[in-house]
């Protein structure tokens, strides 16, 4: 698929309902206010997904798979601009080279974040740059791949007598899952 095709897709197709819809299980406190990027960059016509491996000395998640993103902080002035900030810390893409096309359905995470994905494009030309306290890795999940059905898999998981679906999205020797397999699973069903 292409950038155009893309950008196509995504601008006049109605928002899906979103395919998780997990809200914050037996806790009343205030969710934690989050945003993450999820950019897309085009190689050789066809696009694909900037994906991160988390540094694996970090408290929380180490070494999964994730979008650059994180906590608003006091000084953003909304959203989009924690997304556009947490990945040029990240990964260093300058903002001036992300073009932001919308946004995706939140997503309640066990931990009692409300993560909000920004969907962006990536100029060329960019530069990534990373950050070896925040990230090991950047990789790119063609969209090919995440928007083929057979590679999303479910498994089901017990936490705190409560069962819940996870969703997986295998990627060479990369275990895409939780989060970050749902936004993408929420992208590919947008754009299908």
């Amino acid at each position: 698929m292409t950038k155009n095709e893309f950008l196509q897709r995504f601008q006049l197709n109605a928002l899906a309902k979103s395919t998780h819809n997990r809200t914050k299980e037996n806790n009343t406190s205030k969710p934690i206010e989050s945003a993450v990027l999820v950019a897309l960059t085009e190689q050789a016509n066809q696009l694909s997904l900037v994906l991160t491996k988390r540094s694996s000395h970090l408290k929380h998640h180490p070494g999964q798979i994730s979008f650059p993103g994180g906590k608003v902080e006091k000084n953003d002035k909304n959203l989009i601009e924690t997304a556009l900030r947490e990945t040029q810390e990240e990964i260093g893409i300058d903002p001036a080279y992300l073009d932001t096309i919308g946004q995706l359905h939140c997503y309640q995470t066990l931990t009692g974040f409300r993560i909000t994905p920004i969907v962006a494009l990536v100029k060329p030309n960019s530069k990534i740059i990373i950050d070896t306290n925040e990230v090991d890795e950047v990789f790119y999940l063609p969209i090919g791949h995440f928007i083929n059905k057979q590679n999303h898999l479910t498994v089901e998981i017990e936490q705190n007598t409560i069962r819940h679906k996870v969703l997986f999205i295998p990627y060479k020797h990369y275990n895409i899952w939780g989060a970050t397999a749902a936004i993408i699973n929420d992208l590919s069903e947008h754009i299908r």
